[in-house]
Order: C-alpha cells, then structure tokens, then sequence
C-alpha cells in the first residue's frame, strides 16, 4: 500500500502484557502501537509475544523464557489479536507492519501478518528472527520486505530512524502528528539505561551513539520520549483502546 499521501491520525499504545526481569529487578510492560492515518490506513508497530504463551507456561518454558523473567499479565486479550481486536480490528486489516527488532517479545504474532513488513536491512539480514537466546524457531516469513538503511519517512508525520546498539538492526519511530511521540523501542530501553552502560545491547558503543542521536531528536522536536520497557512510565502511559496522547 502507497502511503505517501497519508498523515497520522492517531496512535494507540497497545498492551501486550507485563513481564518480570527476574527476582526484585523490574516489572516492565511490552508495548506496540497501531497507527491510523487519515486516509484509512493501519500501521502496526511489533506483534509482543508469542500467542501461544497466553494459553499457559508450556511454551514460554519451551522458549526457555525463565531463564530471563516471568510473564506476569499476558491473557488472551494481550496477544496482538487481543489488542487488535479492542479496536474492532485483526490482521487482516493491517496495511503495514513496522519491527523495531527481532526479539521475541516484538514478533511473537509475526507468522499472522500477511502485510508488507518494514524493517531495516540489517535486522532482515539476520537468517531467522533473533528471538530469544538460542532459540530460533521462527523462519523469516515469505513476506514483502520494505528494508531500511536510512531514515525514511513513511507518510506524512510519521519516519523511521535506524538506531543499532541494541541489535544491529535496531529501529525506532519518530512521530510529528498529530503530537510529537519519539518511540525509542529498546534502542532506550529504560531511562537508567545509558548509566548502567546499555548492558542489554549487543553493541554497547554504538547503542550510546544511537541513544544520543535520540534524545537530540526528541530535544529538536519536543517529542515525548516513549522507552522500550521503563517500569515508571508504563503506568503513565494511556492504552488502546484510548489514544496515545502526550500529557498536557
């Protein structure tokens, strides 16, 4: 679908759950975000975590998922269905898919997306999904690819900006209209992270560059700056099927 011609609407912050960082570290939420243009498109941004994890522990005990934390809220209603569904939506109306990155709490629902699927090339140049750790059970789907090697501006208020660190294909979105909203995704993945020295990245160096790159971003606009994964600001932030909308 061209959408060159299309201007954000709204954006919608979806639920895909709550997770545990291990014992005492941080309950963190997983966010997508369904952006809705004028001219009656819908962009969605990350899939959360694999549905099947909604149907009990098996599978997350399969993906050795405890390793790294514990799902706390992910029912039915927090798969990307579920969230979709709040807005009297599904797959099937998805005009583009937008993947920060591969991991497995971004592409769980993938494999249920028949759209065309943006990402940057780098990400895409990975042979399977990064999911988790080890585990690559996912194959690329047999989709059309739009990759990324620079920022790009998909329709009117809404650009795509490469930030590698965390992974090397690392994406986030700005978003200009209707308000300023820069999704850092976890190229920031919470606000103590450029402290602490990016440990979750793959490539610590360039995640600070990236994160740098961001901040001034979100300086230059006077966007609200939404993290991956940031305990405190979670509960802060409006879900679908409320707009998202800057505090006032």
């Amino acid at each position: 679908m061209h959408l060159s011609n299309h201007t954000v609407k709204t954006v919608t912050l979806l639920d895909f759950g709550t997770f545990d960082v291990g014992p005492g570290k941080r309950r963190i939420g997983i966010p997508g975000f369904l952006i809705q243009t004028d001219l009656g498109a819908n962009i969605l941004i990350d899939t959360g975590f694999p549905p099947a994890y909604a149907e009990g522990p098996a599978a997350a005990a399969l993906d050795n998922l405890g390793t790294f934390g514990q799902l706390c809220d992910f029912t039915p209603t927090n798969t990307a269905q579920g969230q979709l569904a709040l807005l009297h939506l599904g797959p099937a109306d998805i005009d583009l898919l937008i993947l920060t990155h591969s991991h497995i709490d971004h592409i769980g629902s993938l494999p249920l997306f028949t759209c065309p699927i943006a990402l940057t090339a780098a990400e895409r140049a990975e042979p399977q999904p990064l999911y988790f750790g080890i585990r690559r059970p996912l194959d690329w789907p047999d989709a059309d690819y739009r990759l990324i090697t620079r920022d790009t501006e998909i329709c009117h208020g809404l650009t795509l900006i490469p930030t590698p660190g965390h992974t090397p294909g690392h994406l986030s979105v700005l978003i200009t209209k209707p308000h300023a909203l820069l999704l850092a995704a976890d190229a920031i993945n919470r606000a103590s992270e450029p402290a602490e020295g990016f440990p979750d990245a793959s490539d610590p160096s360039t995640a600070a560059t990236s994160a740098q790159r961001l901040y001034a971003l979100a300086k230059l606009h006077g966007a609200m700056l939404i993290y991956g994964h940031e305990p405190s600001q979670w509960p802060t932030l409006p879900k679908a099927p409320a707009p998202l909308t800057p505090p006032q």
